[in-house]
């Protein structure tokens, strides 16, 4: 009889121990999980690395195909490029490469993080609001679109337009935030000027 109690009683202090284990190991990975540190859009902005580009792309109203125009800026450590298309299909109409630096790409960005490049605007990301898909959008005036790359992949998209009607996801000062891509382009390449003012071609 006692060697029958002995073995329940090891019996039992071995299950209590084996939970005891299984209770502490999922605390711990609970733990670890609600600790990870969520990657937000300005981290992502003002992340260094050469494979890391900013990118701004402006399409004009929609109308004939012959007349249909956009234009985009991508800023890189290792270049900037800026190119117009002509037509729905982005025929290049006009292409120029220009080096970069490190040094210049950190300035570009972080005066980028001052103007608030990622602040979120009317239409939340992911809400009822946020058309992602910009097609038809505007159709008299201009859309933006302001884009973080990691190589080719956009980990940060957010966009706006002139038409009262569709604010979209991009909530800092438009005019702000492209004339920091626009003077990163020489100024005999810039979109000329009608009164005064960045013409958009």
């Amino acid at each position: 009889m006692p060697l029958v109690l002995v073995a329940i009683v090891g019996i039992a202090l071995i299950a209590g121990i084996v939970a005891l284990a299984n209770y502490l190991f999922s605390n711990n990975k609970a733990s670890n999980v609600g600790n990870v540190t969520k990657v937000t859009p300005r981290d992502e902005l003002l992340k260094l690395s050469n494979s890391r580009s900013v990118k701004m792309t402006v399409r004009g109203p929609i109308v004939a195909n012959e007349e249909f125009r956009s234009y985009s800026i991508i800023i890189s450590p290792n270049m900037r490029e800026y190119k117009k298309y002509t037509g729905y299909l982005d025929d290049t109409k006009f292409e120029r490469v220009y080096g970069n630096s490190m040094k210049a790409y950190q300035e570009v960005v972080y005066a980028l993080d001052k103007a608030a490049m990622t602040k979120p605007g009317k239409a939340k990301p992911g809400s009822a609001d946020d058309v992602d898909d910009v097609r038809g959008i505007c159709a008299t005036g201009k859309v933006y679109e302001y884009e973080i790359l990691d190589y080719d992949r956009s980990v940060y998209r957010a966009w706006t337009s002139t038409c009262k009607g569709s604010p979209g996801t991009f909530g800092a000062n438009v005019a702000q935030v492209s004339n920091l891509f626009i003077k990163q382009i020489p100024e005999e390449d810039r979109p000329r000027t009608e009164r005064g003012a960045r013409r958009l071609f």
